[in-house]
């Protein structure tokens, strides 16, 4: 998609206070249809703060927020997400006594048409690589499978733009592996914004990273840039990462 299009997703001046702390400070983002982007900043970088006025779990203090060209800020979650924006959290939100295929058709039944279920199921357990545990149930499987679980339910309902928090985080290496070959895949159909700390792993699936840092935007580059930048090393990577 060419960069002159409009942009799937932008924020203008996006700012969020809490009393006297200033959570996100006149945040400019845009995002492209079919983009996939990371966001990376230590914590309390306003990150997850900017994830949730996206969704509207929390309305800004002043700026604006667009979805394909619509303004979007003080909209309710579940409006935001009819809109096509979905969010999978940190922390896993699954149902554990159903089997992983029974879990997905209640996701999907939502937004599918009944004689669509089957093929809508069978497209995410092959999106997840967990076809294999399609009748395992959910609370049986390992932490990794269960953040596959819920990036699964969340594509059920059939968003144009996924918010992902941390997906990676406390998997193996393994884990890590296959989940940013489930990214580029669902990249290939989807937008995606990543919020990570683990830098190998936006290695594998980034073109582009933004940094916040203190509520604001402090770079936004290729991967090789940022990591290869300055002051992010200083605020951020110190000596985990290489140049």
């Amino acid at each position: 998609m060419s960069e002159n299009n409009p942009p799937l997703i932008q924020t203008e001046n996006l700012t969020m206070r809490f009393g006297g702390v200033v959570a996100n400070d006149n945040i400019n983002f845009s995002l492209r249809e079919m983009e996939l982007r990371c966001l990376i900043g230590p914590n309390g970088a306003g990150k997850s703060t900017f994830f949730k006025s996206l969704t509207g779990q929390q309305i800004p203090t002043s700026g604006s927020i667009a979805f394909r060209g619509q303004p979007i800020a003080g909209k309710l979650p579940h409006e935001i997400a009819r809109m096509g924006i979905g969010i999978k959290t940190q922390v896993p939100n699954v149902f554990n006594g159903l089997s992983v295929r029974e879990h997905f058709w209640l996701a999907a039944r939502r937004k599918s048409m009944p004689k669509e279920l089957i093929h809508t199921v069978d497209e995410i357990l092959e999106l997840t690589r967990l076809g294999d545990y399609a009748e395992s149930i959910v609370g049986t499987l390992s932490h990794g499978q269960r953040q596959w679980v819920e990036i699964g339910t969340v594509l059920a309902a059939k968003p144009e733009l996924i918010l992902l928090d941390e997906p990676a985080a406390g998997m193996t290496d393994e884990e890590t592996f296959r989940t940013a070959d489930i990214i580029r895949d669902i990249n290939r159909t989807r937008a995606i914004v990543v919020v990570e700390h683990d830098m190998e792993f936006i290695r594998q699936i980034a073109k582009t990273v933004t940094v916040f840092h203190q509520g604001r935007v402090l770079m936004e580059d290729t991967v090789d840039a940022v990591l290869a930048d300055q002051r992010v090393r200083d605020i951020y990577l110190g000596k985990k990462v290489a140049a």
